[in-house]
């Protein structure tokens, strides 16, 4: 009978979380297997990417300062971030349950429009610039 208390206890001790660097290692780890995992399971992950890429490769001829080609691959950088929380979300609901719910609908749909969001504001951002760029040269 002690037994079966002592192992009840044990498991409702939550696990020690780590601190200091060894948090920040974890941490890092954890980043970079959910970077991993979405590039491999999420294609409109991997079509942002090589607009990163892209990004990249086209920012020196656009950019008129620091701050400028910041906010050239931050606005990219940001279509993947809202990539990242969209596809964890769809993970959860597609965890919780295949069948349709108007809730799990409602869910994607916003996380979907997040997406379109960022998208919208690095158009924007790039098109200023290429708009600029042409009336420069």
């Amino acid at each position: 009978m002690n037994e079966d208390v002592q192992s009840k206890t044990d498991e409702t001790i939550p696990e020690k979380k780590p601190i200091g660097l060894k948090r920040l290692v974890r941490a890092t780890q954890y980043s970079y297997r959910g970077l991993i995992a979405t590039a491999q399971h999420e294609e409109a992950f991997r079509q942002e990417l090589l607009l990163l890429l892209g990004a990249f490769l086209l920012m020196p001829l656009f950019a008129t300062s620091w701050f400028h080609a910041v906010a050239l691959i931050g606005s990219v950088i940001m279509i993947l971030i809202v990539e990242l929380l969209n596809s964890a979300i769809e993970a959860i609901v597609d965890r919780v349950g295949l069948e349709f719910h108007e809730l799990s609908g409602r869910a994607k749909d916003m996380g979907s429009a997040a997406v379109f969001l960022s998208i919208t504001l690095a158009g924007m951002v790039w098109s200023v610039s290429v708009i600029q760029w042409f009336l420069h040269h």
